[in-house]
């Protein structure tokens, strides 16, 4: 397959993970980070991460014909990426950006039994990702084009993301269908201090399926309500104070700006989706809008569903292979409903292994286990007017049903 035979363009942040093995200890994570302090750790997981990897590799087990388009150096890091993409397929690397005059990004993830994963992460040849890196003949035969991380690359949130529209501006011209993901940025960098509501103001107007999560969105426009639940958080852990007035306000707001579907991923919480009322906007959404008899479906909902019930080995790529269900659910036509079970189907299959992307099959298999009667978790969050429906959803306020009755 050539690069311009691919149905989707995975784009933005690609790093080499580092993963080593960490055995659990009683007195927590704080017995791994004593100064002087020898811990014994087990082998070390080498695998590519970010979101062009994790998103598109996980699109590729689907099925899909996937082009990835990140940016590395031509180091040792960069030849060890290659080298991994190509292990699942030689044409995934044509569309890779080799800069020889910089460094290919790394993390050493962090990832203790029971404990949310931990990034020591150098950003490298991703700070210097533009809209010149991408031309429109690379866009040719493509149906979708989801961009990943923007946080975590430096031109992309510079001057209020001037350049990120620009990029994404492109990508729309074309006539592709626009997908974007976020990642949180350290608070204390530059892109934490940046105004993401400027940046977002700019570039949601060329998306049309956001699909962040909830900590990283409530961050970038709340932080005031973001610092006041980290207070009720001791762990850190947001996601359980994710009710569901919050996630209808910051939902609002994101279609306000342009969006036309907006997903927040919950975690272990699940997948909440908000879409627009306005049938015109899910119609521009391009080659991979719904079709004209789906557009009844798919507008003008409000939902959640929770996760699959699985053994969790680890939740590295959990959220980017959630966003490969999702993405891979409106390639194919399915319904919203069928969408939301696909994509944390595919996440559930992520987090049975302790990288990100091992342990998603082909979709044929995903839907396999859900049509086989896949049991979900309990839904945790604080969902008052909510209703549950029939097929394992809860149906939102916001949503055409609820707005009936």
């Amino acid at each position: 397959m050539s690069q311009n035979e691919a149905e989707v363009i995975i784009a933005g942040h690609i790093c080499l993970d580092i993963i080593p093995t960490i055995y659990e200890k009683q007195s927590g994570m704080g017995a791994l980070l004593v100064p002087g302090k020898l811990v014994e750790i087990g082998p070390a997981v080498i695998a590519t991460g970010g979101a062009v990897s994790n998103t598109g590799i996980a699109l590729h087990k689907l099925g899909s014909k996937v082009s990835l388009m990140g940016k590395i150096g031509k180091d040792q890091f960069g030849e060890a990426i290659l080298t991994i993409l190509r292990e699942h397929s030689a044409a995934l690397v044509d569309g890779m950006i080799v800069s020889p005059n910089e460094i290919s990004s790394y993390s050493i993830v962090i990832s203790p039994p029971h404990i949310d994963r931990t990034f020591l992460h150098a950003t490298g040849a991703n700070d210097t990702y533009s809209a010149e890196d991408l031309s429109s003949e690379q866009l040719k035969s493509s149906r979708l084009f989801h961009f990943g991380y923007p946080p975590l690359m430096r031109k992309m949130y510079e001057n209020d993301g001037h350049e990120m529209a620009l990029l994404l501006k492109k990508v729309k011209d074309n006539g592709l269908t626009v997908s974007l993901d976020l990642a949180k940025p350290d608070p204390e960098s530059d892109a934490g201090k940046a105004d993401w509501r400027a940046i977002l103001a700019k570039a949601l107007p060329y998306v049309d399926v956001f699909l962040p999560s909830f900590e990283e969105i409530l961050y970038m426009l709340h932080r005031e309500t973001y610092d006041e639940l980290l207070q009720a958080a001791p762990s850190g852990d947001l996601l359980p104070l994710a009710s569901g007035a919050l996630l209808s306000e910051i939902s609002e707001e994101l279609l306000e700006m342009g969006a036309a579907i907006v997903g927040l991923k919950l975690g272990e919480h699940g997948l909440y989706v908000r879409t627009t009322s306005d049938a015109s906007r899910l119609v521009a959404m391009g080659l991979c809008a719904p079709a004209q008899d789906q557009l009844g479906n798919w507008a003008n909902s409000e939902l959640i569903t929770s996760t699959y019930k699985v053994d969790v080995a680890g939740t590295t790529g959990a959220g980017d292979c959630t966003i490969a269900g999702f993405l891979l659910g409106l390639m194919r036509g399915l319904t919203l409903e069928e969408t939301l079970h696909t994509a944390v189907g595919v996440g559930a299959c992520n987090v049975e292994r302790a990288d990100a992307t091992s342990g998603i099959p082909d979709g044929t298999e995903v839907w396999r286990r859900i049509s086989g009667g896949w049991a979900k978790r309990e839904m945790k969050l604080n969902l008052p007017n909510w209703g549950l429906h029939e097929d394992g959803l809860w149906i939102g306020p916001h949503h055409k049903s609820a707005v009936r009755r």
